[in-house]
């Protein structure tokens, strides 16, 4: 991918977390990553969205500093590079403060695969992370909420549960691409919705069966994949 193109697509991602309503205001903030340059382009921070190009797009290196001082990067950046340095099959990471993703967050709740929707692309529960220490807060608090979420996944492949609930934060998602993201975005809130009104008539509802989540999961995901139409 040209840095061009890499900068239509991060612009594209943060354009559509308003368009699908995934944000207020200037909260939040997509990213997308150069493997082969290490280059990490993000949204600048605290630019409304109505007024962001793809020139607006911030370089930073993989150390989460920028790379020219134009304009200064989304406050996050520390965050999303400890996240592109420790899942190296992601391309993008997404952060937003969806309302029911973000009202589970602050409510310390997993997502558990209560159906087929969630089975379909989170396969498992979506965690929560531990609150970090008045320590961590002050040492480096955007640097140290992505260590938290890398050591959330610990042991477990992060493109097969491609997202996270921060706890009393809100939720990063991520992707191969910036589109994929997005998508994970939009299903995340989705599910985080039906959990949140499901919860709401049974305080404690039991998963599916892992029979069901492999045979939704997997109809769509990995080697043996038959959804869709193929390449």
């Amino acid at each position: 991918m040209t840095d061009q193109s890499l900068r239509n697509a991060v612009l594209q991602a943060n354009l559509d977390t308003v368009r699908y309503g995934l944000v207020l205001s200037t909260f939040g903030n997509a990213s997308g990553i150069d493997r082969d340059a290490g280059r990490i382009l993000i949204k600048p921070s605290g630019v409304p969205y109505d007024s962001l190009t793809a020139e607006d797009m911030v370089p930073c290196g993989l150390d989460g500093r920028a790379l020219d001082n134009r304009l200064r990067p989304s406050s996050d950046l520390a965050t999303h590079a400890a996240l592109y340095r420790a899942f190296g099959g992601i391309g993008a990471v997404i952060h937003t403060h969806s309302t029911y993703a973000t009202i589970m967050a602050q409510a310390r709740r997993p997502i558990p695969a209560l159906g087929t929707t969630h089975a379909d692309y989170f396969y498992g529960t979506i965690p929560v992370t531990r609150d970090l220490t008045p320590e961590e807060i002050a040492e480096d608090y955007v640097l140290k909420t992505g260590e938290v979420i890398v050591e959330t996944f610990a042991g477990t492949d992060p493109l097969s549960i491609p997202a996270v609930l921060v706890a009393g934060h809100g939720p990063f998602v991520w992707g191969r691409t910036p589109d994929e993201a997005v998508h994970n975005a939009v299903i995340l809130e989705e599910v985080a919705r039906m959990a949140w009104h499901v919860m709401a008539l049974n305080p404690d509802p039991q998963p599916i069966s892992q029979a069901l989540l492999d045979r939704h999961y997997l109809r769509k995901h990995g080697a043996q994949a038959t959804y869709g139409q193929g390449n």
